[in-house]
């Protein structure tokens, strides 16, 4: 266990790579149990404990995995044969129900746990079901676990309409499509980059997926599938964190490798608010030159604006004086950062699904939790701006999301540390002193 130390007061400014996208990276790795023949490599793979959790567990199903190099992650399939994925693995992480579609199409049936994660609000596994069940699966949910056999030992092409247009079914399904007998379509299907990622992964493993991007995904099945190389694309979430983190310091950051046409939604509400966005080929650049003005923020399904930098915006709009107003349409429980920005002295109140914010208003250092992974990098942004010093527990979250956090605020000018529990009797001045 740790904790990160803020001192407030830091314009933060430079430049910052954009690691591997966490969201990307987990579904990959769980298709790499669909190469019968051969071995996969992975380029930059970002350092998450999701990531090790999730390698963990495909080792238990008989998954040869290692680090080859920096962000290289060499997983070999061929002699996987489990089919039921431990609960004491599962219960880790979210991510790891992926599993349950690549074990389910390779070998006719699979038992996986039901999963843990973050507690940001219910996120059923019914379309998932829905999914397995159109393609000749028999499903039996038990109140810890789901068991699925495929019947004749194969899934079947199917029709599948999804009636919420969601991630983790999205991609649960096609990786159980990708070896099923005939052609399966997916209608309401999620549009995420992270989609088009592990279609492309598939594709080059042997699968024949077309569509991903839309919201209909075509995928004819196939007899057998192979290990690839992939690169994962770029962070976007932990992208738009940094640039978010220029606007609120009122500095200036260049992320590289950021691709504006996945950030569009954010990048669109910076500029609507004042700040300068430049981007190019290699990355997106924020800065500010002058005053920000307050933002009404809906949080929506990709293409609209991610959930997952809903807690970091209004961080920022605590910062711009004047009323805004965040709603968040995704995840019924994902106002839980709300308490703790309170506790540094913000003026919000929640109504519904929507937080109004009335900015500008000085906060101050204070010792907070955070809640969940984005919670904790929006108390990162929100104690840049804070006077004194902030300690923020539950650092477990956000190792789950962001890779070498601490070092890349501080390599941008912010005055941050990690502070392992074995230094936690350092008194207050001790702290303090460790900024001057």
């Amino acid at each position: 266990m740790a904790k990160i130390v803020v001192q407030g007061g830091q314009r933060l400014r430079g430049t910052v790579k954009a690691s591997g996208a966490k969201n990307a990276v987990l579904p990959i790795i769980a298709a790499s149990l669909l190469g019968s023949v051969g071995e996969s490599v992975l380029e930059e793979v970002p350092n998450l404990s999701d990531v090790g959790n999730l390698r963990l567990l495909l080792e238990a199903l008989g998954v040869e995995t290692s680090e080859v190099g920096p962000g290289l992650l060499r997983l070999n399939a061929e002699l996987a044969e489990s089919t039921e994925a431990p609960a004491e693995l599962v219960r880790k992480l979210r991510a790891s129900f992926l599993v349950l579609g690549p074990i389910l199409s390779r070998f006719g049936r699979a038992r996986v746990a039901m999963p843990g994660g973050c507690s940001i609000g219910e996120r059923k596994v019914d379309l998932h079901i829905k999914g397995f069940e159109a393609m000749g699966a028999r499903v039996e949910q038990g109140e810890n676990f789901i068991e699925a056999i495929a019947e004749g030992g194969r899934l079947k092409g199917a029709t599948i309409y999804l009636d919420f247009a969601s991630v983790g079914a999205t991609q649960n399904i096609m990786m159980a499509a990708v070896l099923a007998e005939g052609k399966t379509v997916i209608e309401n299907a999620a549009k995420e980059p992270e989609i088009v990622d592990l279609a492309n992964y598939l594709n080059k493993m042997g699968a024949d997926v077309r569509g991903a991007g839309t919201d209909t995904i075509r995928i004819n099945g196939v007899e057998q599938m192979h290990g690839a190389e992939h690169m994962i694309i770029p962070d976007r979430i932990e992208a738009g964190t940094f640039l978010i983190g220029a606007a609120v310091t009122g500095g200036d950051v260049y992320v590289e490798g950021a691709i504006s046409n996945h950030l569009a939604p954010l990048l669109a509400k910076l500029k609507e608010a004042g700040a300068t966005v430049v981007d190019d080929v290699t990355g997106v650049r924020v800065y500010v030159e002058g005053p920000l003005r307050p933002l009404d923020v809906k949080t929506l399904v990709y293409p609209g604006f991610p959930t997952d930098l809903q807690a970091q915006m209004m961080a920022l709009l605590t910062a711009i004086p004047g009323r805004s107003a965040v709603t968040e349409t995704v995840f019924e429980n994902r106002f839980m950062h709300v308490a703790e920005l309170r506790r540094m002295g913000a003026d919000i109140t929640v109504s519904g699904r929507t937080a109004h914010v009335i900015g500008g208003k000085p906060l101050h250092g204070a010792k907070v939790t955070s809640t969940d992974l984005r919670a904790g990098a929006c108390l990162i942004l929100a104690a840049l701006t804070a006077t004194g010093h902030t300690e923020i527990h539950g650092v477990h979250h956000i190792d789950r999301g962001y890779v070498d956090i601490v070092q890349k605020f501080t390599d941008l000018g912010a005055k941050i540390e990690r502070v392992e529990r074995q230094e936690f009797k350092a008194d207050e001045q001790a702290i303090g002193q460790a900024f001057l």
